[in-house]
């Protein structure tokens, strides 16, 4: 089976592209075979159509939080969910939910999904440090467009290959502070790309590479993809692996017998990010 692992954008460009790491998984070894770059939502979805049989990891919230859905009484399915938020402008959705904010005492101000606390993941109606809202917002349709199966969200109900197409919402952040705690490894910032988080780039590779990580999984790499992903000082291209990374594991658990990829029963409103 093919793994993928998405770094996303919800605003791509040859400067700032959606990442995407391609590999394999056996017996425990995780090989990557390539990292693509599409810099255009156009590209990218047309990638994702395409009639091959994979499953992914794709760094952006699949859903919204409960609360902040039934507040502002959306529809609770989550299709139709999906469709009344994505049917907003960005503007719009700023302005609901700095309303929604506004309205809450300071220190709980964001509305937060179940699977947040465990992940250590931001509100997914954050639009600002780290735009998460937007990023959902240009994201899901891409993925309901291209007829994608999401686990305990939605099954599409056309042709058969869909079901050979599986995304899983992936974080990152989860599986690096695991293995370099909360050290900082990259920025989009030139000035604040510093040798510090070279380092730490380096010694989250090195992690990876032994496995040293609950997921029991190794990380094989040419010495040219090693560096790469170390020359990367985004992190994108880092992020794009973790998020493979995760989705290796979900892949197993699904080889194991487990039908939801190893995502536990959660509210099928908010969903779950794999291996929280």
């Amino acid at each position: 089976m093919i793994l993928i692992g998405c770094d996303f954008s919800s605003s791509p460009s040859k400067r700032k592209p959606i990442v995407v790491a391609v590999g394999h998984a056996k017996a425990g070894r995780l090989q990557l075979q390539s990292l693509l770059r599409f810099d255009t939502l156009v590209s990218f979805v047309d990638w994702l159509k395409q009639p091959q049989a994979w499953v992914g990891g794709f760094d952006l919230p699949f859903g919204l939080p409960r609360e902040l859905v039934e507040t502002l009484c959306w529809p609770t399915d989550w299709l139709a969910c999906m469709q009344r938020y994505t049917a907003l402008s960005r503007a719009e959705i700023r302005d609901t939910f700095k309303a929604f904010c506004d309205a809450r005492p300071v220190g709980g101000k964001f509305a937060h999904r179940a699977t947040d606390t465990p992940a250590g993941s931001s509100p997914s109606m954050k639009w600002v440090n780290p735009p998460v809202a937007y990023m959902l917002h240009a994201g899901v349709p891409l993925l309901i467009e291209a007829g994608v199966t999401l686990p305990r969200l939605h099954a599409p109900s056309v042709s058969s290959s869909s079901s050979l197409r599986i995304a899983l919402e992936a974080y990152p952040g989860l599986l690096a502070r695991e293995l370099i705690g909360n050290t900082s490894y990259k920025s989009d910032n030139k000035a604040k790309q510093t040798p510090e988080r070279l380092i730490a780039r380096k010694q989250l590779l090195q992690a990876l590479e032994v496995g040293q990580t609950r997921l029991g999984l190794r990380l094989k790499l040419t010495h040219a993809q090693h560096d790469t992903l170390v020359d990367d000082a985004s992190g994108d291209s880092l992020d794009a692996v973790l998020c493979m990374v995760q989705v290796a594991w979900a892949q197993a658990q699904y080889e194991a017998g487990d039908a939801h990829y190893g995502l536990p029963a959660c509210d099928p409103l908010e969903g779950w990010i794999v291996t929280a």
